[in-house]
């Protein structure tokens, strides 16, 4: 159920805002300027200044969500997301904070392209901290799985490891990073 629920977390947002205020753009006389001109590019529905919260079944927190802007792409079903940055609970006490400065979310969810400036943190139950930073990352809500070819940087409290690539198997807190590793550690 969790992973169903981050799947479709930003297309929710974006559905339940253009629902609850009842704005539905025509394609051709009010599309944004930035995309205007191509049918390919054509935004049905945005939504400005969103707030998402979900919980889960249990009624425990899933995580919240807020974006500057919203924008779905009738011809593709992408929906494109300014500023995203969401607290991922899962039903924990504490969060995994996310956010970049854009976003892609493909059709029905599967998919969540973090794009420029994305950094993923966390404090631990020891108020140590954990800081992944790169500038692209890919993540598969439904497989708990998350990517990226691009250069990655990992701050914590020991140190700070530096890669190319990486693997990130969320499901079991696993992470395969891909070439030209290197890491400082300092002994506490």
């Amino acid at each position: 159920m969790q992973n169903k629920a981050v799947n479709y977390a930003i297309l929710v947002i974006a559905v339940l805002l253009v629902g609850a205020f009842g704005y539905w753009k025509s394609p051709g006389k009010n599309t944004d300027p930035a995309v205007a001109g191509t049918a390919e590019q054509t935004i049905d529905f945005y939504a400005t200044n969103t707030y998402t919260i979900e919980f889960q079944e249990d009624g425990t927190l899933n995580y919240e969500l807020t974006a500057d802007k919203v924008e779905h792409i009738k011809a593709t079903d992408i929906t494109l997301v300014s500023n995203p940055y969401m607290e991922l609970y899962q039903g924990k006490e504490l969060p995994w904070k996310i956010r970049s400065l854009r976003s892609e979310v493909s059709p029905g969810g599967k998919e969540i392209e973090l794009i420029d400036n994305v950094h993923v943190e966390r404090i631990d139950a020891k108020n140590r901290p954990t800081t992944l930073t790169t500038t692209r990352l890919t993540v598969f809500p439904e497989k708990e799985f998350a990517q990226t070819a691009q250069a990655v940087k990992i701050d914590t409290a020991n140190g700070v490891t530096t890669a190319v690539g990486m693997k990130a198997y969320l499901n079991d807190g696993r992470m395969l990073l891909l070439s030209n590793v290197r890491g400082q550690h300092e002994a506490r």
